[in-house]
């Protein structure tokens, strides 16, 4: 008769009376052990005598387990198998410090930025492409580099999303600052531990506490920020063409895109993207961020 699915199997029942007396099987629900002799009282060791006896010329199995040596300490940080090959354990992460500003060494020319480890901060409007730039760039890069998206850890909040199309309030704005500051760690601990990464944001100039203050105390004085800003009728177009709750009104798309200009003058580096595909904007970056490394903007 097949058994419930989930339920462990009985043992057979030819076993059943010697397994359930020597390894205390409970039975299985709804059917009992069946009737036998009482298992057999366990056989008392003899004394030991005062005086170990020699032992044999060929020693062989007295009916005693060895005595279980215990195991040698893993001064590795590892355990795994024999030699240390293919083992896996605990590894150590460096800690996750501030970012730092770069320091060029004088007379050199710009880094290669393919190369550089960096913390880089997107910056720009609904529909200016940040997404997508930022992804294709971290895929491009000859070093391992992190894409950080700030929509997607926003997103991470399922019940309870205050999303910001419905009204902006304390609970949007709480969550977007929880957000903010959980990918500024994730930022920190990347670079931490010898990985690049990429983040993006829609701040604005006119909030430099919460905008830029705010990513300078999670990721540190080393995050290079750098604004993507192209015409007006390029984000409504390409915001006409994303879905869910990351598309805005074009009323909403054009009061950030004015709020951006702000940027212009402020000593950030601006690509304007309108004339050019991802892989153009990629290559435009790459050089800005080069730029950057070898005379990081005040900001």
């Amino acid at each position: 008769m097949p058994y419930a699915v989930g339920a462990p199997l009985p043992p057979p029942r030819s076993q059943a009376q010697e397994l359930g007396a020597t390894m205390n099987w409970p039975p299985h629900p709804g059917h009992s052990l069946p009737p036998g002799p009482p298992p057999a009282p366990a056989p008392v060791a003899p004394p030991q005598p005062a005086q170990p006896a020699p032992a044999p010329a060929n020693p062989g199995w007295s009916g005693q387990a060895p005595p279980q040596q215990p195991p040698a300490a893993d001064t590795t940080g590892t355990t795994g198998s024999a030699g240390g090959t293919g083992s896996t354990g605990h590894i150590q992460l460096p800690p996750g410090a501030p970012v730092a500003l770069p320091s060029p060494q004088s007379g050199a020319t710009a880094p290669d930025a393919a190369h550089a480890a960096v913390a880089v901060l997107l910056i720009g409007p609904a529909g200016a492409g940040k997404t997508s730039v930022a992804r294709h760039w971290a895929d491009s890069r000859r070093v391992p580099t992190a894409h950080i998206s700030l929509d997607d850890v926003r997103e991470w909040v399922r019940s309870g999303f205050a999303d910001p199309q419905q009204g902006w309030n304390d609970h949007s704005e709480a969550q977007y600052r929880l957000a903010r500051r959980t990918c500024g760690f994730a930022a920190r601990n990347f670079l931490a531990n010898g990985i690049s990464c990429i983040l993006d944001d829609a701040v604005f100039p006119d909030r430099p506490v919460v905008g830029l203050g705010g990513w300078k105390r999670h990721v540190g004085p080393g995050l290079l920020p750098i604004v993507l800003l192209p015409g007006l009728e390029i984000v409504l177009e390409r915001n006409a063409r994303r879905s869910g709750n990351r598309r805005l009104s074009d009323e909403e798309v054009a009061r950030i895109h004015g709020r951006m200009a702000g940027w212009y003058g402020s000593g950030l580096p601006i690509i304007d993207n309108s004339q050019h595909d991802v892989a153009m904007t990629v290559r435009v970056l790459d050089d800005v961020v080069a730029r950057s490394l070898a005379s990081p903007p005040s900001w």
